[in-house]
């Protein structure tokens, strides 16, 4: 019989730092609980917990990366909660938006219109835009699509939009302004000026704005509005484990390459399949309840507590004013990446999505100052009595107001001022000598400031959104600045 050579066990010539580098150790403690192995083989309680891990920590990415089109389709079931289901049926704030419903950051400045489309089951849809509006579709991500009225391709004179759902390939008549949309539902709101009263921006919103299907463009069905205010109704996405149950609605509703596969994949991973039923067992109940809540907790810090120096109006100050889209970037990259914490923070606390909001033309438009703190950098307590001034002059070419926001809903905080909003337009607001002025906020007005009083609640939080309609120069190049919001002692 051949005797073999006697083989040495092969060792791998490196060095014990590296070796190091590339394995774990039989017992780690971690952020999740201790973890062991039996030579870099998980045991059977750390494959448990370290799965359920990942499928919180995904299960918290979706939240975070879904919350616009959570938003968006709060908004069109908020709306048909209240009889506005089909496309051709639109919101209007004849009175102006007030305090009653929820809505993310509305103001009481202008008349709003709502409405939405659904490319599936209308195909083809006709916009028709009144004159004078500024307005601006959104599809089911709440990612910009195109722009209506004054910002848009009408210039303000008003004219007839052309909605394309996705992958259409028929014919395309002339005539229309033509807008491609990625998704099957898209939002619009448009915004008519009230400055010759309400009365001609109603007049002008039933008379012209129209939404039918192309294919009964020859015979349109009448388009029906309804009143919102004083109505009483929430358009604010959940925050708890019905989150993920309205994604899982969305998902099937919505094109599957509304998506990138890399997006859809995370979805996937916690369940959410486009064709399959979505039925998470106890454990993915309980996981997905802890990241709804972690979500929750992370986008309000994003929208609460930025920590971008992009985020703030006066960066080379303590100043706690800060703008709604960080950098003024309406599509959230910087250098070619997404700025994710600033995607989530605008998603969660405001809506809509159009360079519009953040281009600024001297007389011009709007912009927006946003105080989350006050000028010691604490939270707003609604028991106390704080003060914002504005120096003489302030620079608007149209008016400037204030509205007062809750917290946990980012809605107008309701008080018994069902309009939480004070500015240059307010019947008896009060001028100081200088020609500056003063706004004040607690539970009870101060003593003959009853006209410059936004009342807050004991045991609640607030904030505030100082909005600038023609702003001119002196806002825009920072000459002109209101002060912080102080604590009245």
């Amino acid at each position: 019989m051949l005797a073999l050579p006697c083989l040495e066990v092969a060792k791998a010539e490196v060095s014990q730092e590296l070796l190091k580098s590339i394995s774990i150790p039989d017992k780690v403690e971690t952020p999740i609980g201790k973890l062991e192995f039996f030579d870099g083989v998980p045991t059977a309680n750390t494959v448990e917990t370290v799965y359920d891990n990942l499928d919180r920590m995904r299960a918290v990415e979706v939240f975070l990366d879904n919350v616009g089109a959570l938003s968006v389709y709060s908004v069109i079931g908020g709306n048909a909660s209240i009889g506005l289901s089909q496309p051709n049926q639109i919101a209007v704030a004849e009175e102006l938006l007030d305090s009653h419903s929820l809505y993310l950051t509305g103001n009481t400045s202008t008349m709003y219109s709502i409405g939405h489309l659904d490319l599936e089951a209308y195909g083809p849809t006709v916009v028709e835009v009144p004159p004078g509006m500024l307005g601006m579709l959104d599809d089911a991500w709440m990612r910009f699509v195109g722009n209506f009225g004054v910002a848009g391709p009408d210039k303000g004179l008003g004219g007839k939009y052309l909605v394309l759902p996705p992958g259409y390939t028929g014919e395309v008549p002339e005539g229309y302004f033509v807008l491609k949309a990625p998704t099957y539902i898209n939002w619009f709101f448009m915004r008519g000026s009230i400055a010759d009263g309400l009365e001609p921006a109603l007049e002008n919103i039933k008379d012209h704005l129209k939404v039918y299907p192309l294919n009964a463009v020859d015979n349109p069905p009448d388009t029906e509005f309804v009143n919102i205010t004083g109505k009483s109704y929430n358009t604010i996405a959940p925050s708890d484990i019905t989150y993920f149950e309205s994604l899982n609605k969305i998902i099937q509703k919505e094109p599957i390459d509304a998506l990138d596969a890399e997006s859809r994949g995370l979805i996937a991973a916690i369940g959410i399949v486009k064709g399959k039923p979505f039925n998470p067992d106890a454990r993915m109940k309980r996981l997905l309840t802890e990241a709804a809540t972690i979500g929750d907790a992370t986008a309000r810090a994003t929208l609460y507590n930025p920590r971008q120096k992009g985020y703030f109006i006066y960066p080379d100050s303590d100043s706690s004013w800060v703008m709604g889209f960080a950098n003024k970037d309406v599509f959230f990259e910087v250098d070619g990446a997404r700025n994710l914490d600033a995607r989530t923070s605008f998603y969660f606390g405001y809506t809509g999505v159009t360079p519009a909001m953040a281009v600024t033309h001297p007389g011009a438009g709007s912009d927006y100052g946003i105080a989350f703190k006050d000028a010691d950098k604490n939270a707003f307590d609604g028991s106390k009595t704080y003060k914002l001034h504005l120096p003489p002059n302030v620079p608007i070419n149209n008016f400037w107001a204030v509205t007062i926001y809750d917290t946990q809903t980012r809605s107008m905080l309701q008080t018994s001022q069902s309009f939480p909003s004070v500015g240059s337009q307010s019947e008896g607001f009060q001028k100081n000598a200088d020609g500056s002025y003063d706004v004040y906020f607690a539970p009870k007005a101060p003593e003959g400031k009853a006209s410059n009083w936004l009342q807050t609640l004991s045991g609640k939080s607030w904030f505030c959104i100082l909005r600038m309609y023609g702003p001119l120069e002196p806002w825009i190049d920072k000459t002109w600045r209101p002060s912080e919001i102080e604590l009245v002692k």
